[in-house]
């Protein structure tokens, strides 16, 4: 009789799994043939182009535990590589890490404390990359400070910090 019941509970068990891949084999082709499918997908997919990254890796920018997650990975991320000697890669990340943070004068105030006087050099000539690329679109704002500021001010005054290091 116990043998039984475990032959019924196996045969029971494969019933159910055959039932429940059936279904869901069933429940995708009725979606995919629903006309409004594509146009969905379509929708869906123009919509997280335009609220999604604009630059790889670049989170949403209204989702602020997002930003605060890319912002300690980018900070950390530089700073491992400069420490290992990969300078180029390294201020790139920090430059990253610089443009989705909310007060960037403030962490480059620290970044210049803690970092060698050639390795922030680098950082500013890469904002103000930043900064070329920004102001070539013309669509760009970036967030100093709180405040909206237009590209071309963040332009100026990072040429000016390159002056002062000199």
């Amino acid at each position: 009789m116990l043998e039984m019941n475990k032959t019924a509970i196996g045969i029971a068990a494969g019933v159910a799994g055959t039932l429940f891949i059936g279904y869901c084999i069933y429940f995708d082709k009725k979606r995919r043939n629903d006309p409004e499918y594509k146009k969905k997908v379509r929708e869906r997919r123009r919509r997280s182009k335009k609220s999604g990254p604009s630059k790889a890796g670049i989170p949403n920018l209204n989702d602020h535990e997002a930003i605060e997650k890319y912002f300690l990975q980018e900070i950390q991320l530089g700073e491992t590589l400069i420490a290992r000697g990969d300078f180029e890669t390294g201020v790139e990340h920090l430059a990253n890490a610089i443009v989705v943070c909310g007060q960037p004068a403030r962490l480059l105030q620290v970044l210049q404390s803690s970092l060698p006087a050639q390795v922030f050099a680098m950082l500013i000539v890469k904002m103000q990359e930043f900064g070329n690329r920004a102001a070539e679109s013309n669509e760009v704002q970036v967030n100093v400070g709180g405040q909206q500021v237009d590209s071309k001010i963040l332009d100026s005054s990072s040429v000016a910090g390159i002056d002062d290091l000199e």
